[in-house]
């Protein structure tokens, strides 16, 4: 069983800071890091940390090998990954003592995916293999469309989140993936409580992983609803915990685990992920995670 992840490539530029910049405000930063990042990217670094089979589909600008040599190393199956004459996708991520982050992206080559590429793609998928997609990619309906098309599950992380774009698409998703902003915002609710509250009653038959940060996670899917909740630790830095908690999850359940040993294993991924630096450069393996989770049993 495969998961093709349609995902972004970024080069994170990350500096560490006492505060967020304000307007009009020059402020020299405490360090400097250039790491790999993009959701896409830490999804299937995630993915394959926890054991999973992940082809990552993207593309890059020709001249940055570094990237795909990463990656590989990383265990990451980089052949679907296109050499291109468009800049790689980057970010640019302001972190403070808080280990809160402000994050600008730039696009970049993570909009230049075709049809033809897509087509290619899923044509050689099986029935039974797996879609995972974010937003930070083009053609997310056309890969929904195609993925069903293909008898190929879909689960979809729609950060950053298009409300109007997500609903659209929600009829080809086997999965959501949400925080509680982007919770918030796809119910247009205000408060965690109410939203928790609403989501299963306006989409009743969708299954949905909605993680809550400190609170854990709860889940449904119209004939199942549990909660898990979060490990306490010493959090130095958030970038990449969600994309963590998503890659351990989806290769739990791949692996025959149920809903709740595989959100449990996740949170424990994600709790060593925000006690370290970086994105990409922060998801724990297999055996971190087994020895974290026998340690907080």
């Amino acid at each position: 069983m495969t998961i093709y992840n349609f995902g972004s490539i970024n080069l994170d530029h990350l500096y560490q800071l006492d505060h967020f910049v304000r307007p009009g405000e020059t402020m020299a930063s405490n360090s400097y890091q250039c790491l790999l990042g993009g959701k896409g990217a830490n999804q299937s670094v995630a993915l394959a940390k926890a054991g999973a089979d992940v082809k990552h589909v993207g593309a890059i600008h020709h001249s940055d090998q570094a990237v795909i040599d990463q990656l590989e190393s990383l265990g990451v199956n980089t052949d679907l990954i296109s050499r291109i004459d468009v800049p790689t996708g980057h970010a640019i991520i302001q972190l403070t003592k808080e280990a809160e982050n402000s994050i600008i992206l730039y696009q970049g080559a993570n909009h230049a995916l075709t049809e033809d590429q897509v087509d290619q793609v899923l044509s050689n998928a099986n029935a039974g293999d797996w879609v995972l997609l974010q937003n930070e990619t083009n053609l997310i309906e056309y890969i929904m469309r195609k993925a069903q098309e293909n008898k190929v599950k879909v689960a979809f992380n729609p950060a950053p989140m298009d409300a109007e774009l997500t609903k659209k698409v929600l009829d080809f998703v086997d999965l959501l993936i949400v925080n509680e902003v982007e919770a918030m915002d796809l119910i247009g609710t205000t408060d965690i409580d109410s939203t928790i509250e609403a989501f299963p009653k306006v989409y009743p038959d969708l299954a949905v992983l909605m993680t809550l940060g400190k609170a854990g996670v709860c889940y449904f899917d119209g004939e199942e609803r549990l909660s898990v909740k979060a490990f306490s630790v010493d959090a130095v830095d958030t970038t990449a915990a969600g994309d963590t908690f998503i890659g351990f999850c989806l290769s739990s359940l791949m692996k025959g685990d149920d809903m709740k040993q595989a959100i449990t294993r996740a949170c424990a991924a994600s709790a060593i992920c925000v006690t370290r630096l970086g994105a990409a450069s922060s998801i724990p393996t297999q055996d971190e995670v087994t020895a974290f989770l026998a340690k907080h049993s």
